[in-house]
Protein backbone atom coordinates (compact mmCIF):
# COMPACT_ATOMS: atom_id res chain seq x y z
CA UNK A 1 0.00 0.00 0.00
CA UNK A 2 1.13 3.27 -0.44
CA UNK A 3 2.06 5.17 2.58
CA UNK A 4 0.05 8.16 0.86
CA UNK A 5 -2.87 6.01 1.61
CA UNK A 6 -2.67 5.34 5.17
CA UNK A 7 -1.71 9.04 5.66
CA UNK A 8 -5.02 10.12 4.24
CA UNK A 9 -6.93 7.49 6.48
CA UNK A 10 -5.40 8.88 9.16
CA UNK A 11 -6.44 12.61 8.25
CA UNK A 12 -9.73 11.61 7.59
CA UNK A 13 -9.96 9.54 10.84
CA UNK A 14 -9.03 12.50 12.81
CA UNK A 15 -11.59 14.79 10.97
CA UNK A 16 -14.47 13.17 12.36
CA UNK A 17 -15.64 12.48 16.03
CA UNK A 18 -18.18 9.90 14.56
CA UNK A 19 -17.36 6.34 15.99
CA UNK A 20 -19.24 4.75 13.09
CA UNK A 21 -17.21 6.80 10.08
CA UNK A 22 -13.61 6.34 12.00
CA UNK A 23 -14.11 2.72 12.00
CA UNK A 24 -15.63 2.61 8.46
CA UNK A 25 -12.21 4.30 7.26
CA UNK A 26 -10.11 2.17 8.98
CA UNK A 27 -11.78 -1.32 7.79
CA UNK A 28 -11.41 -0.05 4.28
CA UNK A 29 -7.63 0.64 4.96
CA UNK A 30 -7.23 -2.56 6.69
CA UNK A 31 -8.70 -4.23 4.00
CA UNK A 32 -6.37 -3.12 1.42
CA UNK A 33 -2.96 -4.15 3.54
CA UNK A 34 -0.39 -6.78 2.18
CA UNK A 35 -0.36 -9.44 5.30
CA UNK A 36 2.95 -8.01 5.93
CA UNK A 37 1.46 -4.34 6.14
CA UNK A 38 -0.89 -5.11 8.67
CA UNK A 39 1.32 -4.56 11.83
CA UNK A 40 2.57 -1.42 11.20
CA UNK A 41 -0.52 0.39 9.91
CA UNK A 42 -2.49 -0.83 12.61
CA UNK A 43 0.31 0.83 15.64
CA UNK A 44 0.75 3.82 13.29
CA UNK A 45 -2.97 4.61 13.06
CA UNK A 46 -3.55 4.34 16.75
CA UNK A 47 -0.44 6.61 17.71
CA UNK A 48 2.09 4.16 18.07
CA UNK A 49 5.30 2.79 16.71
CA UNK A 50 6.17 -1.02 16.85
CA UNK A 51 9.75 -0.56 18.15
CA UNK A 52 8.77 1.63 21.29
CA UNK A 53 10.93 4.87 21.28
CA UNK A 54 13.77 4.66 18.55
CA UNK A 55 15.63 7.86 19.62
CA UNK A 56 14.37 10.71 17.16
CA UNK A 57 13.24 13.76 19.57
CA UNK A 58 11.71 16.75 18.22
CA UNK A 59 15.46 18.32 17.97
CA UNK A 60 16.58 15.60 15.46
CA UNK A 61 13.20 15.56 13.43
CA UNK A 62 13.27 19.41 13.11
CA UNK A 63 16.60 19.23 11.93
CA UNK A 64 15.54 17.02 8.98
CA UNK A 65 16.76 19.06 5.57
CA UNK A 66 15.24 18.80 1.82
CA UNK A 67 12.10 20.16 -0.05
CA UNK A 68 8.96 17.84 0.53
CA UNK A 69 8.12 15.21 -2.58
CA UNK A 70 5.50 16.70 -5.15
CA UNK A 71 3.98 13.31 -5.32
CA UNK A 72 3.66 10.33 -3.35
CA UNK A 73 5.95 7.06 -3.74
CA UNK A 74 6.46 5.92 -0.17
CA UNK A 75 5.36 2.37 0.53
CA UNK A 76 4.06 1.54 3.73
CA UNK A 77 6.87 -1.44 4.00
CA UNK A 78 9.52 1.30 2.50
CA UNK A 79 8.75 3.23 5.98
CA UNK A 80 8.78 0.62 8.60
CA UNK A 81 12.21 -0.96 7.08
CA UNK A 82 13.07 2.87 7.84
CA UNK A 83 12.00 2.66 11.64
CA UNK A 84 13.80 -0.77 11.92
CA UNK A 85 16.81 0.11 11.30
CA UNK A 86 16.43 3.68 13.61
CA UNK A 87 15.26 1.49 16.06
CA UNK A 88 18.07 -0.94 16.13
CA UNK A 89 20.87 1.70 16.18
CA UNK A 90 23.50 2.49 18.78
CA UNK A 91 27.06 2.85 19.56
CA UNK A 92 29.06 4.99 17.60
CA UNK A 93 28.52 6.69 14.27
CA UNK A 94 24.78 5.98 14.87
CA UNK A 95 23.74 10.08 15.92
CA UNK A 96 24.92 10.35 11.95
CA UNK A 97 23.18 6.83 10.22
CA UNK A 98 19.98 8.15 11.99
CA UNK A 99 20.73 12.11 10.38
CA UNK A 100 21.24 10.10 6.92
CA UNK A 101 18.00 8.09 7.72
CA UNK A 102 15.82 10.58 8.12
CA UNK A 103 16.84 12.79 5.08
CA UNK A 104 16.61 10.01 3.01
CA UNK A 105 12.74 9.45 4.32
CA UNK A 106 11.73 13.44 3.87
CA UNK A 107 13.17 13.77 1.00
CA UNK A 108 10.94 11.15 -0.31
CA UNK A 109 8.10 12.45 1.47
CA UNK A 110 5.18 14.88 0.71
CA UNK A 111 4.38 17.20 3.04
CA UNK A 112 1.72 15.28 4.44
CA UNK A 113 3.72 12.58 4.75
CA UNK A 114 6.25 13.82 6.29
CA UNK A 115 3.94 15.72 8.82
CA UNK A 116 2.54 12.58 9.86
CA UNK A 117 5.79 10.82 10.13
CA UNK A 118 7.07 14.14 12.52
CA UNK A 119 3.88 13.35 15.04
CA UNK A 120 4.00 9.76 14.67
CA UNK A 121 7.71 9.84 16.17
CA UNK A 122 7.14 12.42 18.93
CA UNK A 123 4.04 10.86 20.07
CA UNK A 124 1.58 13.89 18.97
CA UNK A 125 -0.42 11.13 17.04
CA UNK A 126 -0.81 8.83 20.57
CA UNK A 127 -4.79 8.61 20.48
CA UNK A 128 -4.73 5.62 23.53
CA UNK A 129 -8.99 5.88 23.10
CA UNK A 130 -8.28 5.15 19.16
CA UNK A 131 -7.43 1.38 20.53
CA UNK A 132 -10.46 0.63 21.28
CA UNK A 133 -12.12 2.10 18.05
CA UNK A 134 -9.29 -0.02 15.97
CA UNK A 135 -10.12 -3.30 17.12
CA UNK A 136 -13.78 -2.73 16.05
CA UNK A 137 -12.24 -1.35 12.74
CA UNK A 138 -10.25 -5.29 12.47
CA UNK A 139 -13.44 -7.02 13.46
CA UNK A 140 -15.51 -5.14 10.61
CA UNK A 141 -12.31 -5.95 8.52
CA UNK A 142 -11.96 -9.25 8.69
CA UNK A 143 -16.47 -9.90 9.16
CA UNK A 144 -15.72 -11.23 12.86
CA UNK A 145 -17.75 -10.49 15.47
CA UNK A 146 -15.56 -8.43 18.03
CA UNK A 147 -15.96 -10.40 21.50
CA UNK A 148 -13.62 -12.59 19.88
CA UNK A 149 -11.18 -10.17 18.73
CA UNK A 150 -11.14 -8.02 22.10
CA UNK A 151 -10.66 -11.45 23.78
CA UNK A 152 -7.45 -12.07 21.09
CA UNK A 153 -6.17 -8.67 22.00
CA UNK A 154 -6.50 -8.89 25.97
CA UNK A 155 -4.49 -12.15 25.80
CA UNK A 156 -2.16 -11.23 23.00
CA UNK A 157 -1.56 -7.75 25.08
CA UNK A 158 -0.65 -6.32 21.18
CA UNK A 159 -3.17 -5.14 18.98
CA UNK A 160 -1.28 -5.72 15.42
CA UNK A 161 -0.61 -8.49 16.30
CA UNK A 162 -4.53 -9.73 16.84
CA UNK A 163 -5.11 -7.39 13.99
CA UNK A 164 -2.67 -9.67 11.64
CA UNK A 165 -4.52 -12.93 12.89
CA UNK A 166 -7.84 -11.48 12.43
CA UNK A 167 -6.97 -10.18 8.80
CA UNK A 168 -4.87 -13.41 8.17
CA UNK A 169 -6.90 -16.38 9.79
CA UNK A 170 -9.91 -15.34 10.86
CA UNK A 171 -11.69 -16.96 14.22
CA UNK A 172 -9.41 -19.95 13.70
CA UNK A 173 -6.38 -18.19 13.90
CA UNK A 174 -8.08 -15.79 16.99
CA UNK A 175 -9.02 -18.77 18.72
CA UNK A 176 -5.15 -20.20 18.91
CA UNK A 177 -4.37 -17.49 21.61
CA UNK A 178 -4.35 -18.70 25.41
CA UNK A 179 -3.22 -17.50 28.87
CA UNK A 180 0.62 -17.43 28.54
CA UNK A 181 2.41 -17.62 31.67
CA UNK A 182 5.21 -14.77 31.54
CA UNK A 183 3.28 -12.07 28.54
CA UNK A 184 0.73 -9.85 30.43
CA UNK A 185 -2.94 -9.51 29.66
CA UNK A 186 -4.66 -6.75 29.32
CA UNK A 187 -5.92 -5.21 32.40
CA UNK A 188 -9.89 -5.55 33.54
CA UNK A 189 -11.18 -1.63 34.79
CA UNK A 190 -13.47 -0.51 37.06
CA UNK A 191 -16.22 1.68 36.39
CA UNK A 192 -17.12 4.66 39.04
CA UNK A 193 -20.25 4.27 41.38
CA UNK A 194 -21.96 7.10 42.83
CA UNK A 195 -22.58 6.03 45.98
CA UNK A 196 -21.72 2.68 47.56
CA UNK A 197 -25.71 2.11 47.65
CA UNK A 198 -25.80 2.77 44.31
CA UNK A 199 -23.10 0.14 43.42
CA UNK A 200 -24.76 -2.69 45.75
CA UNK A 201 -28.39 -1.76 43.92
CA UNK A 202 -26.89 -2.61 40.69
CA UNK A 203 -25.03 -5.65 41.76
CA UNK A 204 -27.18 -7.08 44.43
CA UNK A 205 -26.17 -9.04 47.34
CA UNK A 206 -23.74 -11.49 45.29
CA UNK A 207 -20.53 -9.44 45.52
CA UNK A 208 -17.39 -8.98 46.92
CA UNK A 209 -16.54 -5.68 48.27
CA UNK A 210 -12.38 -4.90 49.05
CA UNK A 211 -10.70 -2.10 49.83
CA UNK A 212 -9.08 0.29 47.41
CA UNK A 213 -5.55 0.50 47.52
CA UNK A 214 -3.60 3.57 47.08
CA UNK A 215 -0.86 2.28 44.98
CA UNK A 216 0.12 0.71 41.53
CA UNK A 217 -1.76 -1.63 39.54
CA UNK A 218 0.73 -4.57 39.16
CA UNK A 219 0.46 -7.89 36.96
CA UNK A 220 2.51 -10.98 37.78
CA UNK A 221 3.93 -13.79 36.39
CA UNK A 222 5.76 -16.77 37.76
CA UNK A 223 6.00 -20.49 35.89
CA UNK A 224 8.74 -21.86 38.56
CA UNK A 225 11.48 -19.50 39.47
CA UNK A 226 10.60 -17.69 36.45
CA UNK A 227 8.85 -13.91 37.48
CA UNK A 228 7.72 -11.58 35.27
CA UNK A 229 5.85 -8.16 36.50
CA UNK A 230 3.75 -5.77 34.58
CA UNK A 231 2.76 -2.18 35.41
CA UNK A 232 -1.11 -1.34 34.22
CA UNK A 233 0.17 -0.40 30.57
CA UNK A 234 1.93 -3.88 30.46
CA UNK A 235 5.58 -2.17 30.85
CA UNK A 236 7.71 -4.30 32.25
CA UNK A 237 9.40 -3.50 35.46
CA UNK A 238 10.84 -7.02 36.97
CA UNK A 239 14.31 -5.93 37.58
CA UNK A 240 13.27 -2.29 39.83
CA UNK A 241 11.09 -4.68 42.46
CA UNK A 242 13.33 -7.03 43.67
CA UNK A 243 11.26 -7.40 46.75
CA UNK A 244 8.64 -8.73 44.59
CA UNK A 245 10.42 -10.98 42.57
CA UNK A 246 11.35 -12.74 45.94
CA UNK A 247 7.90 -12.96 47.50
CA UNK A 248 6.11 -14.00 44.62
CA UNK A 249 8.74 -16.90 44.16
CA UNK A 250 8.06 -18.51 47.27
CA UNK A 251 4.68 -18.31 47.02
CA UNK A 252 2.99 -22.11 47.30
CA UNK A 253 2.79 -23.00 43.82
CA UNK A 254 4.43 -23.48 41.02
CA UNK A 255 2.99 -21.35 38.04
CA UNK A 256 0.47 -18.55 38.80
CA UNK A 257 -0.96 -15.11 37.00
CA UNK A 258 -2.11 -12.50 39.37
CA UNK A 259 -3.24 -9.11 39.35
CA UNK A 260 -3.10 -7.06 42.11
CA UNK A 261 -1.87 -3.37 43.33
CA UNK A 262 1.50 -3.03 45.06
CA UNK A 263 2.45 0.26 47.97
CA UNK A 264 4.83 1.08 50.26
CA UNK A 265 4.00 1.56 53.87
CA UNK A 266 5.11 3.44 57.03
CA UNK A 267 5.92 2.30 59.61
CA UNK A 268 2.74 2.42 61.52
CA UNK A 269 1.49 0.16 58.27
CA UNK A 270 -0.34 2.85 56.60
CA UNK A 271 -0.07 3.82 52.84
CA UNK A 272 3.10 6.39 51.98
CA UNK A 273 2.21 8.89 49.21
CA UNK A 274 1.38 7.19 45.78
CA UNK A 275 4.03 9.76 44.04
CA UNK A 276 6.76 7.36 46.47
CA UNK A 277 5.51 4.06 45.03
CA UNK A 278 4.89 4.83 41.73
CA UNK A 279 9.10 6.50 42.07
CA UNK A 280 9.97 2.38 42.58
CA UNK A 281 9.23 1.65 39.00
CA UNK A 282 12.11 3.55 37.83
CA UNK A 283 14.78 2.82 39.06
CA UNK A 284 16.93 -0.49 40.68
CA UNK A 285 17.27 0.72 44.15
CA UNK A 286 14.55 3.06 46.23
CA UNK A 287 14.65 3.34 50.11
CA UNK A 288 10.38 2.40 50.38
CA UNK A 289 9.80 -1.18 50.43
CA UNK A 290 6.77 -2.42 48.33
CA UNK A 291 4.33 -4.96 49.49
CA UNK A 292 1.84 -6.79 47.10
CA UNK A 293 -1.60 -6.82 47.34
CA UNK A 294 -3.44 -9.14 44.97
CA UNK A 295 -7.19 -9.34 44.66
CA UNK A 296 -7.31 -12.06 41.67
CA UNK A 297 -6.08 -14.87 40.43
CA UNK A 298 -6.26 -15.82 36.09
CA UNK A 299 -3.72 -18.75 36.34
CA UNK A 300 -2.84 -21.49 39.11
CA UNK A 301 -0.80 -24.34 38.35
CA UNK A 302 -1.24 -24.74 34.70
CA UNK A 303 -5.12 -24.52 34.64
CA UNK A 304 -6.55 -20.65 33.19
CA UNK A 305 -9.24 -19.38 35.50
CA UNK A 306 -9.95 -15.97 33.16
CA UNK A 307 -13.77 -17.35 31.98
CA UNK A 308 -14.16 -18.90 35.99
CA UNK A 309 -16.46 -16.49 37.42
CA UNK A 310 -14.79 -14.48 40.47
CA UNK A 311 -16.26 -16.68 42.58
CA UNK A 312 -13.98 -19.59 41.59
CA UNK A 313 -11.12 -17.08 40.96
CA UNK A 314 -10.88 -16.04 44.69
CA UNK A 315 -11.31 -19.45 45.62
CA UNK A 316 -7.51 -20.19 43.68
CA UNK A 317 -6.07 -16.91 45.20
CA UNK A 318 -6.77 -18.19 48.65
CA UNK A 319 -4.32 -21.15 47.72
CA UNK A 320 -1.89 -19.09 45.54
CA UNK A 321 -1.04 -15.92 47.81
CA UNK A 322 -3.00 -16.85 51.03
CA UNK A 323 -0.92 -13.91 52.60
CA UNK A 324 -0.94 -11.28 50.21
CA UNK A 325 -4.85 -11.20 49.40
CA UNK A 326 -6.83 -7.47 49.15
CA UNK A 327 -8.97 -7.35 52.59
CA UNK A 328 -12.29 -8.29 51.19
CA UNK A 329 -16.02 -9.53 52.33
CA UNK A 330 -18.33 -11.36 50.26
CA UNK A 331 -22.18 -11.18 49.96
CA UNK A 332 -21.90 -8.66 52.65
CA UNK A 333 -25.30 -7.11 54.08
CA UNK A 334 -25.52 -3.67 53.61
CA UNK A 335 -23.76 -2.82 57.20
CA UNK A 336 -21.19 -4.81 57.27
CA UNK A 337 -20.28 -3.27 52.98
CA UNK A 338 -20.56 -0.08 55.18
CA UNK A 339 -18.08 -1.07 57.57
CA UNK A 340 -15.48 -2.44 55.08
CA UNK A 341 -15.77 1.24 53.55
CA UNK A 342 -15.22 2.04 57.09
CA UNK A 343 -12.21 0.44 57.37
CA UNK A 344 -10.64 0.97 54.23
CA UNK A 345 -11.16 4.96 54.62
CA UNK A 346 -9.98 4.40 58.58
CA UNK A 347 -6.56 2.97 56.62
CA UNK A 348 -5.55 5.45 54.53
CA UNK A 349 -6.50 4.21 51.42
CA UNK A 350 -9.14 5.61 48.97
CA UNK A 351 -12.18 3.35 49.39
CA UNK A 352 -13.56 0.11 48.42
CA UNK A 353 -14.37 -2.04 45.32
CA UNK A 354 -17.79 -3.76 44.83
CA UNK A 355 -17.88 -7.01 42.37
CA UNK A 356 -20.28 -9.08 40.97
CA UNK A 357 -19.14 -12.90 42.08
CA UNK A 358 -20.38 -14.48 39.07
CA UNK A 359 -18.64 -12.26 36.53
CA UNK A 360 -15.89 -13.79 34.38
CA UNK A 361 -12.31 -11.45 33.52
CA UNK A 362 -12.13 -8.92 31.00
CA UNK A 363 -10.02 -6.26 29.49
CA UNK A 364 -11.38 -2.64 29.90
CA UNK A 365 -14.71 -1.37 31.38
CA UNK A 366 -16.60 -3.06 29.21
CA UNK A 367 -20.18 -3.57 31.70
CA UNK A 368 -20.25 -2.51 35.15
CA UNK A 369 -18.95 -5.93 37.25
CA UNK A 370 -16.36 -3.97 39.00
CA UNK A 371 -17.37 -0.53 40.50
CA UNK A 372 -15.20 1.66 42.65
CA UNK A 373 -16.86 3.41 45.33
CA UNK A 374 -15.04 6.50 46.82
CA UNK A 375 -16.24 9.18 49.28
CA UNK A 376 -14.87 12.00 46.69
CA UNK A 377 -15.30 11.92 43.21
CA UNK A 378 -12.14 12.01 41.65
CA UNK A 379 -11.12 11.63 37.89
CA UNK A 380 -8.05 10.96 35.63
CA UNK A 381 -7.82 13.78 32.74
CA UNK A 382 -5.10 14.66 30.20
CA UNK A 383 -3.26 17.64 30.13
CA UNK A 384 -3.68 19.73 27.35
CA UNK A 385 -1.91 22.83 28.49
CA UNK A 386 -0.91 25.18 31.63
CA UNK A 387 -1.32 28.74 32.10
CA UNK A 388 1.88 31.11 33.16
CA UNK A 389 0.96 31.96 36.77
CA UNK A 390 1.21 35.73 38.09
CA UNK A 391 1.72 36.94 41.61
CA UNK A 392 3.23 34.33 43.33
CA UNK A 393 3.71 31.78 40.66
CA UNK A 394 5.06 34.58 38.47
CA UNK A 395 7.58 32.19 36.28
CA UNK A 396 5.64 28.76 36.90
CA UNK A 397 3.42 26.95 34.92
CA UNK A 398 0.37 26.96 36.93
CA UNK A 399 -3.28 27.13 35.65
CA UNK A 400 -4.11 23.87 34.23
CA UNK A 401 -6.53 22.70 30.76
CA UNK A 402 -8.08 19.64 31.53
CA UNK A 403 -9.89 17.04 29.20
CA UNK A 404 -11.61 14.18 28.90
CA UNK A 405 -11.08 11.02 26.77
CA UNK A 406 -12.90 11.17 23.65
CA UNK A 407 -14.38 7.49 23.50
CA UNK A 408 -14.75 7.67 20.05
CA UNK A 409 -10.99 8.08 19.24
CA UNK A 410 -10.73 12.02 18.79
CA UNK A 411 -8.89 14.69 21.00
CA UNK A 412 -9.82 14.95 24.49
CA UNK A 413 -12.33 16.88 25.36
CA UNK A 414 -11.44 20.42 27.21
CA UNK A 415 -13.64 20.40 30.59
CA UNK A 416 -12.04 22.84 32.76
CA UNK A 417 -9.45 24.35 34.20
CA UNK A 418 -7.95 24.78 37.18
CA UNK A 419 -4.95 26.10 39.66
CA UNK A 420 -5.54 24.59 42.56
CA UNK A 421 -4.39 21.67 44.71
CA UNK A 422 -0.43 22.59 43.35
CA UNK A 423 2.40 22.64 46.39
CA UNK A 424 5.68 24.91 45.13
CA UNK A 425 7.14 21.48 44.76
CA UNK A 426 4.57 20.65 42.03
CA UNK A 427 4.85 23.71 40.40
CA UNK A 428 8.49 23.66 39.90
CA UNK A 429 7.83 20.02 38.50
CA UNK A 430 5.14 20.99 35.85
CA UNK A 431 7.45 23.95 34.78
CA UNK A 432 10.79 21.91 34.24
CA UNK A 433 8.81 18.92 32.39
CA UNK A 434 5.60 20.28 30.26
CA UNK A 435 7.84 21.84 27.71
CA UNK A 436 9.03 18.27 26.77
CA UNK A 437 5.88 18.11 25.78
CA UNK A 438 4.79 21.01 24.08
CA UNK A 439 2.83 21.15 21.18
CA UNK A 440 2.73 25.14 20.66
CA UNK A 441 3.02 28.48 23.03
CA UNK A 442 0.94 31.66 23.27
CA UNK A 443 2.06 34.63 25.41
CA UNK A 444 -0.28 32.95 28.51
CA UNK A 445 -0.25 28.82 27.53
CA UNK A 446 1.85 26.03 26.49
CA UNK A 447 -0.10 23.83 25.00
CA UNK A 448 0.76 20.09 25.33
CA UNK A 449 0.83 16.96 23.16
CA UNK A 450 -1.84 14.77 25.39
CA UNK A 451 -0.20 11.97 27.28
CA UNK A 452 0.09 13.64 30.33
CA UNK A 453 -2.48 11.92 32.83
CA UNK A 454 -3.46 13.91 36.14
CA UNK A 455 -6.02 12.76 39.11
CA UNK A 456 -8.79 15.52 40.14
CA UNK A 457 -10.45 15.64 42.88
CA UNK A 458 -13.77 17.63 42.20
CA UNK A 459 -17.20 18.61 43.70
CA UNK A 460 -19.34 17.58 40.98
CA UNK A 461 -19.34 18.39 37.14
CA UNK A 462 -22.21 20.97 35.92
CA UNK A 463 -23.71 22.00 32.20
CA UNK A 464 -21.52 23.98 30.40
CA UNK A 465 -22.00 25.90 26.90
CA UNK A 466 -18.03 26.87 27.58
CA UNK A 467 -16.86 23.33 26.40
CA UNK A 468 -17.35 20.89 23.77
CA UNK A 469 -18.08 18.23 25.73
CA UNK A 470 -21.43 20.19 27.51
CA UNK A 471 -19.86 19.63 30.67
CA UNK A 472 -17.88 21.01 32.59
CA UNK A 473 -15.25 20.96 36.05
CA UNK A 474 -16.76 22.09 39.46
CA UNK A 475 -14.30 23.05 42.57
CA UNK A 476 -11.76 21.16 40.76
CA UNK A 477 -8.31 20.35 42.41
CA UNK A 478 -5.07 18.35 41.85
CA UNK A 479 -4.62 15.42 43.50
CA UNK A 480 -1.76 13.86 41.99
CA UNK A 481 -0.08 12.87 38.16
CA UNK A 482 -0.42 9.46 37.47
CA UNK A 483 2.44 8.06 35.49
CA UNK A 484 1.28 4.59 35.56
CA UNK A 485 -1.50 5.63 32.98
CA UNK A 486 -1.19 7.19 29.78
CA UNK A 487 -3.96 9.28 27.78
CA UNK A 488 -5.75 6.21 26.48
CA UNK A 489 -6.31 5.10 30.33
CA UNK A 490 -8.06 8.53 31.07
CA UNK A 491 -12.09 8.66 32.27
CA UNK A 492 -14.00 9.89 29.18
CA UNK A 493 -16.42 12.64 28.68
CA UNK A 494 -19.09 9.70 29.18
CA UNK A 495 -17.80 9.26 32.57
CA UNK A 496 -18.06 12.70 33.54
CA UNK A 497 -21.71 13.17 31.80
CA UNK A 498 -22.90 10.63 34.25
CA UNK A 499 -22.06 12.58 37.30
CA UNK A 500 -24.59 15.35 36.33
CA UNK A 501 -27.69 15.73 38.66
CA UNK A 502 -30.23 13.63 36.69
Amino acid sequence: MNFAELVAASAEVGSTRSRKAKTETLASVLQRLEPDEIEPAVAWLAGELRQGRIGTGWRTLMGAEGVPASEPTLTVAAVEAVFEELAGLSGAGSVLRRRELLDGLFALATADERAFVIRLLTGDLRQGALLGVMTEAVAAAAGLPIEPVRRAYMLSGVLPTTAAAALRGGLAELAEFRLEVGRAVQPMLASPAESLADALAELGGDVSVEFKLDGARIQVHRNGDEVRIFTRSLREITSTVPELVSLVRSLPCSSVVLDGETLALTDAGRPRPFQETMSRFGADEGDSILLPYFFDCLHLDGKDLLDEPLEVRLEALKVAAPDNRIPSVQRPSPEEAAGQLDAAMSGGHEGVMVKALDGPYAAGRRGKSWQKVKPVHTIDLVVLGAEWGYGRRTGYLSNLHLGARDPNGGEPIMVGKTFKGMTDKLLAWQTEEFPKYERSRDDHTVYLRPEIVVEIELDGVQTSRRYPGGVALRFARVLRYRPDKDAGQADTIDTLRALLVR
